[in-house]
């Protein structure tokens, strides 16, 4: 149940005359401010002590807008009612309960807004036991968002008088307003005269918010090129101030070229001829100055790309001092770089004597190879891939024809690689014709009948003709004849027919060299016996002539044994005795020369051949008739 306002103005009236009537008091208690998060509960105290007991208690809630004296009733309450007043902002979101343990009231405010930041003002009144009033102020907070920070995109020059604008920082919806402080690579900035200036901004927004911006403005220096500059936003709430940082961010700076450098960028380390070589110019200045390149201190512009300039294939010619030259558009003032371009050369070899030399058996050469270069060179000497000498002079002593042949020298630069180049000279040696062994004989066996293959090399420059003479044989051919460069081969087939000396002759305008061949004929041996050494004939003799001696020994014993009647003598070893027809005086003894017989034995010669050697024997055979006459007949005789 409500009242009208205007009811309660009598009973104030009664209540403040019985105050002043009486000497009771009360303590009052209440917190002088009260923090709260927006959108959170706000509670505020209102403790009081009566130095009398009163009878009855009526407790009033008021508060004030701020800047202004009036006062709006919110709340009223006694022993009996509790009365939320209406059409306030507070309507439906306070509530007033005891506080525990103790005397006093708790005002609960729910989903405190940013408007709800007043002064509360707490009425107690005791009637007779006294009446007192307390107040607390209610505050609300809300933290901004993150400060955005923006740089100004342009190039700011150091040349400028006045502190140009070089940032903004922006902390919105805060409540209560937030503040922004400026930073230099960490370090606070604070306003100095035509140095530091600061501009700030506070919006408040429609829905109760606060919004600040600030401006940076400051006078750059070029060493604040590589500066970082931030914002930060600092704030309160309940109980505590906090902080918020932007990102950093760097500024552009415009400054005057004041030195300018000019190096090689590519190659790395010595340049020869033949490399392309890139210059490049930087200047300290920003932005980047024009440069423009020049030589030897040339008026004539060389054609360039922007800061770099593009030689290609150099050579010596191009060695020198390259320059380069920057305008400062704002002070009018040139700077220039310089660089020295050293081009590395390494002439063609030249060797001495000249492409071919020709030298005389057993005389000295001394070659010698040269090349110009611009760096220390180191020379080395090759024949046939090997490694013959070292220096730009080749000495050659006593030459043969293993020394004629092409000598290459190479030409190198140890510092620098790339350079390089070779020379070559012929060297031909001239002389009569050489073989190898030409002073002993050549000495080897061959059967008769058989043909034997003789070579013959002969080395000489000019070249050698080489020709045959045989003798011991008329069966001979040349089947082979070739010339290299310094060589004749000539191999012939001869057929053995005896024992058989041959001799080639290699001859060419220097003179004449000879190499002699020996061949020993062998017969040829048809028997199947295995071969036996020549010299093993005597043995074989003597064994044959030890035999026919013990034969004619046992000859001689047979025939005294036979006269004295001991031994009958007849074809198959039985004795035929025929008393009737024949006379015991007669004998028959028959020679056969021509037909064999089966008692007949034949000795033949050690080759196999009839017809052997002096050293062949022929033993004769014994041969007995028909008639049963004892006989014996013993033959030797050299074939």
């Amino acid at each position: 149940m409500s009242f009208p306002k205007s009811s309660f103005i009598p009973v104030l009236l009664i209540i403040g005359f019985f105050s002043f009537n009486v000497w009771a008091k009360v303590d009052m208690t209440m917190e002088d401010i009260v923090e709260v998060y927006l959108d959170e509960s706000a509670d505020i105290r209102c403790q009081y002590v009566f130095s009398e007991h009163p009878r009855a208690v009526m407790i009033q809630w008021f508060v004030r807008n701020p800047g202004s004296r009036t006062r709006e009733r919110i709340y009223y309450g006694d022993d009996t009612l509790q009365i939320v007043d209406n059409g306030t902002d507070f309507m439906g979101r306070i509530t007033v309960s005891d506080i525990r343990d103790k005397e006093g009231v708790l005002l609960t405010i729910q989903n405190v807004q940013l408007s709800d930041e007043r002064e509360f003002f707490c009425q107690v009144n005791g009637m007779a036991a006294g009446n007192g009033e307390g107040k607390t102020h209610l505050r609300v907070f809300d933290p901004p968002e993150s400060p955005v920070i923006e740089g100004v995109l342009a190039g700011i020059s150091v040349t400028n008088d006045l502190p140009s604008r070089i940032a903004s920082c922006e902390a919105r919806n805060g409540f209560p307003k937030p503040n922004i402080t400026w930073y230099r690579d960490s370090r606070p900035l604070n306003p100095a005269h035509g140095k530091i200036n600061v501009v700030t901004l506070v919006t408040r927004e429609s829905s109760g918010f606060y919004s600040v911006q600030s401006e940076l403005q400051y006078k750059v220096a070029k060493e604040d090129k590589d500066a970082l500059f931030s914002c930060e936003v600092s704030y309160y709430v309940p109980g505590a101030a906090r902080t918020a940082e932007s990102k950093g961010i760097n500024i552009t700076v415009h400054y005057p070229t004041t030195v300018v450098k000019l190096w090689m960028e590519s190659p790395r380390g010595l340049v020869k001829e033949g490399d392309t070589v890139e210059l490049r110019c930087q200047g300290d200045g920003n932005p980047p100055p024009p440069f423009s390149f020049h030589r030897d201190q040339d008026s004539e512009t060389l054609e360039a790309r922007d800061d770099t300039l593009v030689l290609s294939e150099v050579t010596r010619g191009d060695s020198g001092v390259y320059q380069c030259r920057s305008l400062d558009l704002d002070s009018n003032q040139e700077v220039t770089g310089d660089a020295q371009l050293s081009v590395h050369y390494l002439d063609p070899a030249v060797v001495v004597p000249k492409d071919t030399e020709v030298m005389f058996k057993g005389e000295n050469l001394t070659a010698t190879c040269n090349a110009l270069s611009s760096l220390e060179t180191a020379t080395v000497w090759f024949k046939n891939k090997q490694k013959v000498g070292t220096g730009h002079m080749l000495f050659l002593h006593d030459a043969s024809y293993a020394t004629a042949g092409e000598y290459i020298c190479e030409v190198t630069v140890p510092s620098l690689p790339g350079l390089h180049t070779s020379g070559s000279v012929h060297i031909i040696v001239q002389g009569a014709p050489q073989m190898k062994d030409s002073d002993r004989e050549v000495k080897m066996e061959q059967g008769l009948g058989k043909w034997v293959n003789l070579s013959c090399e002969a080395h000489s420059q000019p070249l050698p003709s080489i020709s045959w003479s045989v003798s011991g044989s008329q069966s001979w051919r040349e089947v082979l004849t070739r010339a290299t460069e310094q060589n004749t081969i000539s191999l012939v087939s001869i057929k053995v027919t005896s024992d058989i000396t041959a001799f080639c002759n290699a001859t060419n305008e220097m003179g004449t060299e000879t190499k002699a061949f020996s061949i020993r004929a062998i017969p040829m041996v048809t028997s199947t016996a295995p071969y036996l050494p020549a010299e093993g004939n005597g043995v074989i003799i003597l064994v044959v002539i030890l035999c026919i001696l013990l034969l004619a020994i046992l000859s001689s014993l047979l025939y005294f044994l036979h006269k004295k009647g001991k031994i009958p003598c007849g074809r198959s070893g039985k004795q035929e005795i025929t008393k009737e027809n024949a006379n015991k005086d007669e004998i028959v003894v028959e020679m056969k020369t021509d037909t064999k017989t089966e008692d007949s034995v034949l000795l033949k010669g050690i080759n196999g051949d009839k017809n052997g050697t002096s050293n062949q024997v022929t033993i004769g055979y014994l041969s007995c008739t028909k008639t049963g006459a004892y006989c014996l007949q013993f033959l030797l005789s050299p074939v």
